[in-house]
């Protein structure tokens, strides 16, 4: 009895084994999983459609992917998966509508997997599609923009249709626009900043928009590029000031301990200097879509400027050239420890030490425009703090690569430095943000 009681266990332990065997492996009834962007929903003359074809079991056995138009299928995609283990798959394919003769109008997206288990489950997923083959229409507002090399411009545009991108390009360096109501119409403006180097031939400077299928327009603008010298100056680096500054650097810069304080100022001067400026722009790119300034920037009260924006330097050292850079704001000196005001309302976006800019606030005025505050010896605001127009934010100071007390002061769009003695001019600003953004018609 006991024998036939411990063979029956036995056996019901196997078919319980083997049924649990079956289930997980061949008889698997989990049916794939397809998820597919939200931006198939358009499709211009060419559009890439990217699918994650998945299975969690046995994996994959085949994945479709069939657009439909008057009731005709197209095969965009068709693979077979031979052994099972195929677990994922990302497949990316280009519609060239022209190609596949679609016209505008409706589709159908149809999207099948079926997997490896022995009931070849199959999942099929049915997306509606627009074929859309015409580009937006950009309509400029401005019909003249003058533009010193340097400095600030902003355009103002009109398009034919909402889109999910848009903004200028100058060169390759984008900057968004952002929706705004002009003479109580829908449109659009952007700030844009132009290369110290520009020049009326280079670089170009277009408005670009892209709608939801893909399509895309691009429009020059007409401008005139106004001529300009920026100045050019040689500094003697003291023993003092490297004796002064540098351990500074070398305490915090773990491979800078050993070196020559003449090897660490062009570590600072290069290394640094470059990842402070990417450490900007990337703060910079959060900006809020409204603008939050109004009426002309701030000035240090009571400041002489020292260094102004675009001075080119060259460091000697021992009567050798040791480095070069570039100054991108402008610098101001007052009495020590001076109280700084935020030269515009806006939002914190940044406070703490910055590299070569030591204590630094930075502070988003909307749209894209920021301002800069560097070198100062104490920080009385913080990140996401909104902040008014006057107010103080902070005391001058020497911290990072300062010889002695002042602010630093920068205006950057997007993360690029344009010079701030604009924005501390009404007439200026009345000429060449005011008056456009009021020409909505």
């Amino acid at each position: 009895m006991k024998r036939k009681f411990w063979f029956i266990v036995w056996c019901l332990v196997l078919l319980t084994g083997g049924g649990w065997w079956f289930f997980l492996t061949v008889g698997e009834n989990g049916d794939p999983v397809i998820e597919i962007g939200a931006d198939a929903a358009f499709i211009g003359r060419q559009k890439a459609i990217n699918v994650t074809f998945a299975d969690s079991g046995r994996g994959l056995r085949r994945t479709e992917i069939v657009i439909t138009q008057d009731n005709r299928p197209r095969v965009l995609s068709s693979i077979d998966y031979p052994e099972a283990g195929v677990r994922s798959k990302a497949v990316s394919v280009v519609v060239d509508a022209s190609a596949l003769k679609l016209h505008d109008g409706p589709a159908t997206l149809t999207l099948t997997a079926f997997d490896h288990s022995l009931w070849k489950n199959r999942t099929t997923l049915v997306q509606p599609v627009q074929i859309d083959f015409l580009p937006p229409q950009i309509f400029q507002l401005n019909t003249q923009n003058h533009i010193n090399p340097g400095g600030t411009c902003v355009v103002a545009y009109r398009l034919s249709e909402a889109v999910p991108k848009t903004g200028v390009l100058v060169g390759d360096q984008f900057y968004p626009g952002y929706p705004a109501t002009l003479a109580g119409k829908p449109a659009y403006t952007a700030y844009f900043a132009l290369p110290l180097n520009a020049s009326q031939s280079s670089p170009q400077i277009r408005i670009m928009a892209r709608d939801q299928a893909g399509n895309e327009t691009v429009n020059g603008i007409p401008t005139l590029i106004l001529k300009r010298k920026f100045r050019s100056d040689k500094m003697v680096l003291s023993e003092s000031f490297l004796g002064q500054k540098m351990p500074e650097f070398q305490a915090d810069i773990p491979e800078l301990r050993g070196k020559t304080l003449v090897e660490t100022f062009v570590y600072v001067n290069t290394v640094l200097r470059t990842a402070n400026l990417k450490t900007i722009q990337s703060i910079c790119m959060k900006s809020e879509p409204r603008q939050l300034w109004q009426d002309t920037f701030v000035r240090m009260k009571n400041a002489a400027p020292m260094a102004l924006f675009g001075d080119s330097r060259t460091y000697l050292y021992g009567g050798k050239p040791v480095g070069e850079s570039l100054h991108i704001g402008v610098d101001l000196a007052s009495l020590v420890h001076a109280p700084i005001e935020a030269a515009n309302s806006g939002i914190v976006r940044f406070t703490g030490l910055l590299g070569i800019y030591g204590n630094a606030v930075i502070i988003d005025h909307g749209q894209g425009l920021s301002s800069l505050y560097a070198h100062m010896s104490g920080i009385q605001v913080k990140p996401e703090q909104a902040v008014k127009r006057g107010e103080v934010i902070g005391l001058s100071g020497v911290t990072g690569l300062a010889g002695g007390d002042h602010l630093h002061f920068g205006v950057a769009i997007n993360g690029q430095f344009v010079d701030p003695r604009e924005w501390w001019d009404p007439h200026w600003i009345a000429d060449n943000v005011t008056k456009k953004l009021e020409a909505g018609y």
